[in-house]
């Protein structure tokens, strides 16, 4: 991270640098679950790369990681599986070979169908 400052006020930072400290004070807590909403939206290719690095690194690690994305190319190249959420509930259940652009959007699109069907 960069900062002006050791005290800097994380407001003071950039989008990336902001997001860096409430990953850290998360993980902080010693977590067995992080969950992560959209942990990419607004930050740089740069940070976006580092943050991904370290999602992955934590799951190798064994912490569960569940992350919500809006980015269909971020969500397939990060997940171990993909849960496709349609109007509130579970519309499919992919694993990672299953999970490509195609059968991801078939499965959030209304009227279709793509993996197990009410899945948990």
């Amino acid at each position: 991270m960069k900062a002006g400052a050791l005290d800097a006020v994380a407001t003071t930072m950039s989008g990336g640098n902001q997001q860096k400290v409430v990953l850290a004070k998360w993980l902080a807590t010693g977590p067995k679950v992080l969950i992560v909403d959209e942990p990419t939206r607004g930050i740089d290719v740069g940070t976006k790369a580092e943050v991904h690095r370290l999602l992955s690194t934590l799951a190798a690690e064994g912490l569960a990681v569940l992350m919500i994305s809006s980015e269909l190319p971020e969500v397939l190249g990060m997940a171990d599986r993909v849960l496709v959420v349609r109007e509130g509930r579970i519309a499919a259940e992919l694993s990672r070979a299953e999970a490509t652009p195609e059968v991801v959007m078939r499965a959030a699109t209304p009227g279709a169908s793509a993996g197990q069907e009410g899945a948990a």
